[in-house]
């Protein structure tokens, strides 16, 4: 296989799963945009998570996140604690509301790798995370504002919910 021919696959791939993932969220009718359902989800997965950690993460403009952060506020899906060593920001936190919304999240990113991995060898499937981890890690090291090597970083198109392995992540995601 020649190096060129690596981009369409991984297209398909990503496209295929942000596609599934979006049909199967409105199809649970999960009551959130998927810009907000990332955003909670980089807070679930940051402890040390506030309103400028997100908008680096992801990418965008601070104003931007302060909205979605506003909108999840009003719903009661994330609150603010003080930062213990940091008085001018405040940590952001899943409420019950919003685990809720990620445990719902996980089920369906679940449901969507089975789909996907069906007829593929446990050892395929380990071979392929290895080699997705290695080639997002080669990405990160090139250029301002890569990624931090995780292959499923929340910085692209406001889309994805791809799946993540993050320290005992329930999400998957």
């Amino acid at each position: 296989m020649s190096l060129t021919s690596i981009s369409e696959p991984m297209h398909r791939l990503m496209h295929g799963f942000k596609s599934e993932m979006r049909r199967a969220v409105q199809d649970a009718d999960l009551p959130l945009p998927m810009t907000h359902i990332r955003v909670l989800k980089v807070i679930w997965k940051n402890p040390d998570c506030t309103a400028q950690v997100i908008a680096q993460r992801m990418l965008r403009d601070k104003a931007q996140i302060t909205r979605v952060l506003k909108e999840l506020l009003a719903e009661e899906l994330i609150r603010k604690d003080a930062h213990p060593e940091d008085g001018r920001s405040q940590l952001l936190r899943p409420t019950t509301r919003g685990e809720a919304i990620i445990a719902r999240l996980h089920a369906l990113e679940i449901q969507t790798t089975e789909k996907m991995t069906r007829d593929l060898d446990p050892a395929d499937i380990d071979a392929f995370v290895h080699l997705a981890n290695t080639m997002a890690d080669n990405l990160a090291t090139i250029g301002a504002g890569a990624s931090d090597g995780d292959p499923n970083d929340e910085r692209d198109d406001d889309s994805d919910t791809g799946p993540e392995s993050v320290k005992g992540d329930p999400i998957h995601a």
